[in-house]
């Protein structure tokens, strides 16, 4: 057991380390920044890319059709080859509803080197810039925004000066594999990207959450976005990285009124959510695979192993440690709990979501080398340095 102790203490001081170094990932306090009303509104342009959501768009694209924003703003859905009538049906929508203009494009089948998503954006941008915008709403189809979404975000980026406030909509959690995988998919990305550093200038930690990012146009266009990052799979952070590699000023937090509407009701469902951009997030390298498995293990499997193994051993230093690490861990969770309005009774079942998700991540490396990694809705993605670059 001596060898496992070491193991264990290992485990314990990751989680120490975890707690207080690492921008106290686990706070969920980061909300909009101090909004400030500009005495002139400015102009946005509200870009939705869409491909076969008609299942979502009733409960979302009216949302954003009814905003409550004093400046001029209007709506740019881009049908990307939907085939379940998604174009028709925002127009209908639009026509039920009424509020802000709408105006529905499509921009034909991607490229070579660009992925559907931000083919579509870019679409949608190049419509928007008819219009002059002072800002860009980048928003998928499956969000619904409060009525004063808009305002807030226009003020947050004025009051702050930021040229990106993204926010990450809270996902939904009605069904039990919900209630068990997403807010730990939530509390995962913080840890990768605590939100403090993000909105520290200076700071090099960047990411964006793509549900709900407000875009000043002027640095859009200085960034080269959506081309500078064409072949994306996880665009939202490499969106926030085009734009602070470029002199920006980023803010992501949690949103209090923005939602998503899709369902995950199924294990399979989550799976292949995780399971298609996993291996990109580790930029399809098997060693940084073997690296996040063994980090995975030992930051969240080990624990739990200790104090049974250590109590059936009747090895108390072992138990001990181990214990000491679940509850730092499960203490860490319950915040992100809560926000999601869960009990926080269910916070020491996070090793098994860990675990779940070591296997997705492991999973999307398969999928990958059997030529299906990053596949969504029909359109499978080469990685980045197989495709061609422009001219």
């Amino acid at each position: 057991m001596s060898a496992f102790l070491w193991i264990t203490v290992a485990s314990l001081a990751a989680w120490c380390w975890l707690l207080l170094c690492q921008g106290f990932f686990w706070r969920t306090d980061v909300r909009l920044p101090r909004r400030r009303e500009p005495d002139a509104w400015p102009s946005v342009c509200v870009v939705v890319p869409a491909r076969d959501e008609a299942a979502v768009l009733p409960a979302s694209l009216p949302s954003l059709l009814a905003q409550e924003y004093p400046g001029r703003a209007e709506v740019f859905l881009v049908d990307d080859g939907s085939t379940d009538g998604t174009g028709e049906l925002a127009r209908g929508l639009s026509e039920r509803h009424g509020g802000l203009p709408l105006t529905v494009g499509s921009p034909g089948e991607p490229p070579a080197g660009w992925t559907g998503k931000l083919w579509a954006v870019r679409h949608g941008i190049a419509l928007a810039r008819a219009r002059d915008p002072e800002y860009l709403l980048l928003t998928d189809a499956d969000i619904a925004h409060a009525p004063d979404s808009l305002r807030e975000l226009v003020a947050a980026a004025h009051g702050g000066g930021f040229d990106v406030v993204s926010q990450m909509a809270r996902l939904r959690v009605e069904s039990r594999w919900e209630r068990l995988v997403v807010p730990a998919f939530v509390y995962f990305f913080a840890q990768l990207y605590p939100f403090r550093r993000i909105g520290r200038k200076g700071s090099r930690t960047a990411a964006a959450a793509g549900g709900c990012v407000l875009l000043r146009a002027g640095t859009a266009e200085k960034a080269r976005i959506p081309d500078a990052i064409r072949h994306a799979v996880i665009d939202d952070v490499a969106l926030a990285r085009a734009v602070k590699g470029a002199g920006g000023h980023v803010w992501l937090g949690l949103a209090d009124r923005v939602d998503s509407v899709r369902p995950y009701p199924r294990l399979h469902d989550l799976w292949r959510m995780v399971s298609r951009s996993a291996y990109a997030q580790l930029r399809h390298n098997p060693l940084l695979l073997l690296g996040t498995v063994a980090g995975l293990a030992l930051v969240y499997l080990v624990p739990p192993v200790a104090v049974v193994a250590g109590a059936a051993a009747g090895n108390a230093p072992v138990a001990v440690l181990g214990a000491s690490a679940w509850a730092v861990m499960a203490g860490t969770y319950v915040p992100m709990l809560r926000y999601y309005r869960l009990p926080p009774w269910s916070a020491p079942l996070l090793p098994y979501t860990a675990f779940l998700y070591l296997l997705m991540t492991v999973d999307s490396a398969v999928q990958h080398y059997r030529g299906r990694g990053a596949a969504w809705k029909g359109r499978t993605y080469a990685r980045p340095d197989a495709v061609p670059d422009e001219g």
